[in-house]
Formats: C-alpha cells, structure tokens, sequence
C-alpha cells in the first residue's frame, strides 16, 4: 500500500527534504516551527482507543484547538508578562500538547516539569527557573497554579504576540543535582534536521504500515526522549501519534496491535520486562518448544545479517512469537535512556523485529542512532555514529564528550547559568569503534573494592542471568554487594538462583571481589526513576532501609510438600503458564503474577471438578494464592468429612 498524507509527494525522502527547506528559509522560530507542523491540516494527528472504539483528531483540528486554548490562556494568565516561565505538570496526551503549545504562542517560556520528580525536587525547579505560574490539573505548588479546566477555549479570538522564545526541560533525577536545560528554536531547527540525517541512513526507520507511520505516546513527553524523537521529530512531517491509557503490560500490547502502531521508543525497562516475559512463556511451554526457539535463535545468529534471506528466515522462523508481542506492524523501535542488556537487543532482532540503541541526554538533545541493518552492529549494543549537528570525541579520562548546534543554549544547576560551546563531558564512559560508538556505564558508577580493582558494574550486570528475579544491581560500601530484587517466590527458586548467580560469578573470577548477594524485595527503580540510581541504592543499603528476603521459613515447608498443596500449585503454574516451583504460597493471581480474570476463571472451574466443591468467587479473604486456596479447600474438605 502506498504512502498516506505526504503533502502531494511520492516518497518519504522527497516530503521530508521539501519541509526542511521550507523550515531553512524561515526564520526558525517556535512560530515557524508550529506554522510547518501543522500544515498538512487533513493528516491523522492523534488517535485513542475509548471503549470499542478509536476517536481520531487531525492536524487541522488540533491546530485550531491550541489556538482557542492559547485565547483562553491569554486571558486566565493576563496579569503574568510574556517572556516569564510557566511550569506544565500534566500527564502524556492531547491535553499535553495543547497546553505545550499555547504557552509558546502566549509567549511564555514552558518549564517542562517531570512526573517522576518529588515535590521538593520540583519546588526547586519552580525557584531556580523564576516561574510565575504552573498550569497542573494534579498539585498545587508554591506559584499561583491553574488547572487545564480553569482555561476556556476561546474559538475565533486572536492571540495577539511573539511567540516564546525557550523551552527549559528538567534532568531525570538520577543524579542529585537538578539541572534545568534551556532550548530555542535554533536548537530545535537541527534536532528536526537530524531527522532527515536518520532517515537518509536509515530507511528503516522511515518505513510505513499499511500506508501510515503511528508512534506509541509511550515515553513521557517531558522527557528529552519523548519531546524531541518522538514528538517532534515525527510532528513535523505530520505523522500519527497513538495514546497510551495506562501502562498495564496488556493495556500496551493491545494498543500496539490495534492502532497498527509502527514505532515504539522506550527505555530498557521496558525492553527487558517484554524479552523476560516472553521467555518465560517459551519456557513454560515444554523443553520442545524451548530447544525449538533456541535452535532457531542459533541459526539467525548464523544467517541474520545474509541479504534478503537472513531477514525471511527470522521473520518466518519467528512469526508466532511475534503475534504474542507487538503483531506485524512494527517497523523501528529504539531504547535509551541507559544501557540494555545484551541479551534483550538479541531477542527482539532475532525475532524479526528492528531494535536500535539511541543517545541522547537533557542537556544535550538526541545526538546518535544505531542506524546498521545488520543485526550484528545492533546487538553490540553501538549507539551509533554522531548526527550531522553534533560531534564526539572521547576524552582523556575515557569518557563520551558532545558538541554542537543542537545541544541546549544553557544550563542552570544550583543558580549558575553555563552557556553551550564548549564540548560537553557527558560522564559515560565510552570506545569508539570504527566511528561508532558504544557505552560503556557511567564513570561515577564505578566500584573500588578492599583489593583496589575497579569494577564497572554494567558490564558486569550484563554478563548475569538471574531467571525468575525482577533486576539486579551491583553497589560498593564495605562490602561489594549484588542485590537481587524478587517478588514473591519459594525458598526453592531463592535457593536456586543463588547457586546459579554464585556459579556466574565464580565464571567471570570475581567472587573474591563479589563479596555479598542480598536478595530484596523492594524494587530497584522508583516511580520517579528511568535508569538505576546506585547512590541510592548504596545509601539505603547501608542506612539498612531495605528488606532483605527471609528464607527462613521451616514451618511453611512441611506445608509445602502436602500433595494437596502441590497439586493446586501446579494448576496455578498451568493457568499462568509459568514453572510451579517459581510460585510463591503467598504470590497474589492478579497482583504478583500478572494473571487475567479469564485464566482465574478457567482455574477455579478445573479445581471445582477436581475437589468437588464449590469455590466462592467473592468474599473475604480472597482467594488469589495457592496457600489461601489451600487452606479453604482443606478446611471445605474436612468440614464436608
């Protein structure tokens, strides 16, 4: 199928280069910058699943509605001069980008205020920026703040004014020092004209389904990540954005597959949950259909990178694993944010689809793409080559340095302003390799032990394969300690995994730099977290304000090995096709093991028939565990005798 909405062009290549001239010969303003956007009125702009159907919104309709919302903006904040900064604390969206927007055409500086921040964190933002106002439909702040629903939509009244001037986004707050990153549109202009820099090496990434290239709203639009190689790279030459209404993991696969969506950007979070999950489904089906998988994963190593055949072969040896995650449509998807396990970027390019590294950082905009086709390149984990508006270099003290057009004009970190134009010291510690580039983890997450090595943690972290726990993480202190994070389990599996985690490590020589595993049932990331945070980590590990997993739990064993027990935690494993010994006596159905209600059902019906009663669906205590299912039935049976 053809091209949809490339304005009167055939091809990608030739839409793209006349908009970016068109975009070189203005004067490249956000009022430039929005005019060009939202010029091919008629394209699909936004879609959104509500019930059994999509609502759709087109350019033309969205132009119009950050117009009226600019009219009705102009006269809530009338009292607050142009040029001032206003924070946006609102959630991904329509909503989102139309108050993005008539803050620009207001005049205002947007302060893009990150979600994931503590109210402290951004209280500090709001001072360090000099904000007058924030537009927040979730808190109040310390500045006058108005919700979205108190600014009218004004139709058919001008706004009168320049447009604004900055955008000021805010670092991630994995570091403990907030930086506020201010960008015009100058700088803008050559992050879009990176755009074509990608496509043009690239075609991958400009490929179409069905006529149409449609973006997960995935990543936070506050975020580097999102508004610039999501959002604004893909606004400007008027392509399709799919919201996402909550990140429940089927609410996403089934956005992915009903919206068609073709692109998705995310972070390696997300990339390895999906690659953990799908593994344990092959697993669970038998040592068949594993030994199948892992054959067919051999050979595409093998033949991957062989023209036209290597890419039939894994697409058609894989296409049942690929109609369990994201369907066909998927065209390009890329991780960043941190490193990704290795292992990850090999399943997803194996399996057919397109997975790439990207670079990218608040204070430096996106700088590189792994564009190769060959999956050899892409599963080396290379962030690529730099893009035309930046340059690297890697320094004295081996770490990646930036420079460039696109990079933020200035910085304000603790009341002082630093102006771009000097190369940048990103702190990752970097090789380059035939003019590509690859990461190797961050310098200041570098552990010292007693013996005076130094261990990188990422690499190391990397190289270990812990099935059955959620993530791991290496921190230094007094003693060098792998911690472990797992949900509810059996002693059986904490025991297992430390046997295999203990063999890895004595695999790699490092047992007597190893010094402690401690498994943990806190997460490693926090809600406000995209990337591990190792300060914290360390702090809280020391200060003791984790909690440790006890596997000292004798009595629940003797419970264990009843044949009843057994017999309903086998037919919990068989529901939620996962190994029995993985599953806890305690692991909630819905809540720990991700089970639907309609393998909840099917259960609860096998057990009637099998025991002979009746199992009641409501009530208290519910009956979501094996140890709870347990002692209803026994106490049902013993009652019944």
């Amino acid at each position: 199928m053809g091209l949809k909405n490339v304005g009167g062009y055939t091809t990608i290549d030739a839409f793209v280069r006349a908009k970016l001239a068109r975009f070189e010969a203005m004067d490249r303003s956000f009022a430039s910058l929005f005019e060009l956007m939202f010029s091919e009125r008629e394209n699909i702009f936004y879609e959104k699943s509500e019930g059994y159907k999509i609502t759709v919104t087109t350019y033309d309709q969205a132009h119009r509605a950050i117009l009226a919302r600019a009219a009705g903006m102009k006269a809530v904040l009338s009292h607050i001069p142009a040029g001032s900064v206003v924070g946006l604390h609102a959630p991904n969206g329509l909503d989102w980008i139309e108050l993005f927007w008539a803050l620009l055409r207001c005049g205002y500086r947007p302060l893009l205020m990150n979600l994931r921040l503590s109210d402290g964190l951004l209280e500090h933002a709001l001072e360090s920026s000099g904000a007058a106002a924030v537009i927040s439909g979730e808190k109040t702040f310390s500045v006058p703040t108005i919700a979205p629903e108190d600014i009218p939509a004004l139709q058919d009244v001008p706004v009168e004014g320049e447009f604004g001037t900055e955008i000021l986004l805010m670092s991630s707050g994995t570091t403990e020092n907030l930086k506020i990153c201010a960008y015009s549109a100058e700088e803008f202009y050559y992050q879009v004209k990176n755009s074509w820099d990608v496509i043009r090496r690239s075609k991958q990434m400009a490929r179409h389904y069905d006529g149409q290239l449609k973006l997960l709203l995935f990543l936070p639009l506050y975020h580097i990540f999102g508004l610039v190689a999501v959002y604004i790279w893909f606004a400007f030459f008027s392509r399709t954005f799919v919201q996402l209404n909550d990140m429940a993991p089927q609410t996403i696969l089934n956005t992915i597959r009903r919206h068609k969506v073709t692109h998705i950007f995310a972070v390696p979070l997300f990339w390895e949950t999906v690659w953990q999950q799908a593994m344990h489904t092959i697993k669970g089906r038998g040592e068949k259909t594993c030994a199948r998988f892992e054959r067919g994963l051999g050979l595409c190593r093998v033949m991957g990178d062989v023209p036209v055949l290597g890419n039939w072969f894994c697409r058609a040896a894989f296409r049942q694993v690929r109609e369990n995650l994201f369907g066909e449509s998927v065209q390009f998807m890329i991780t960043g944010g941190s490193m990704i396990a290795p292992q990850a970027l090999e399943f997803f390019n194996a399996v057919g689809y397109h997975l790439a590294n990207g670079y990218g950082m608040t204070e430096l905009g996106i700088t590189s793409v792994e564009l190769s086709n060959r999956k050899k390149v892409r599963n080396a984990g290379f962030i690529g080559k730099p893009l035309s508006s930046v340059e690297y270099r890697i320094g004295d003290n081996g770490h990646l340095q930036v420079r460039g057009k696109s990079v933020a004009k200035y910085i304000i970190q603790n009341g002082v302003v630093t102006r771009s134009g000097d190369w940048f010291d990103t702190g990752d510690l970097a090789q380059c390799v035939g003019g590509r580039y690859r990461l190797l983890g961050r310098s200041d997450d570098l552990i010292v032990t007693a013996d005076g090595e130094n261990l990188n943690p990422n690499l190391i972290e990397r190289q270990l394969s812990a099935p059955g726990a959620g993530s791991l993480c290496l921190v230094g202190g007094e003693k060098t300690t792998l911690l472990i994070s797992v949900r509810r389990t059996t002693a059986e599996t904490l025991d297992r995994l430390e046997r295999d985690l203990r063999a890895q490590i004595e695999a790699l020589h490092l047992s007597s730099q190893i010094n402690r595993l401690l498994f943990i049932s806190d997460p490693l990331l926090k809600d406000e977290e995209f990337k591990l945070n190792r300060r914290r980590l360390r702090r809280e590990l020391e200060q003791g304000s984790l909690h440790p997993v006890c596997r000292d739990n004798r009595g629940e064993r003797e419970e264990e090995t009843d044949a009843l027990w057994l017999q309903i935690r086998d037919m919990f494993a068989l529901a939620l096709n996962r190994p029995a010994e993985e599953i806890a006596g305690d692991s909630d159905f819905f809540l720990d093991e991700g089970g639907s209600s309609l393998e909840y059902f099917a259960m609860i019906a096998q057990m009637q028939q099998e025991f002979s009663v009746t199992i009641p669906l409501d009530g208290e205590p519910a009956l979501h565990s094996v140890r709870a299912i347990y002692q209803w039935i026994k106490e049902a049976v013993e009652y019944v005798d």
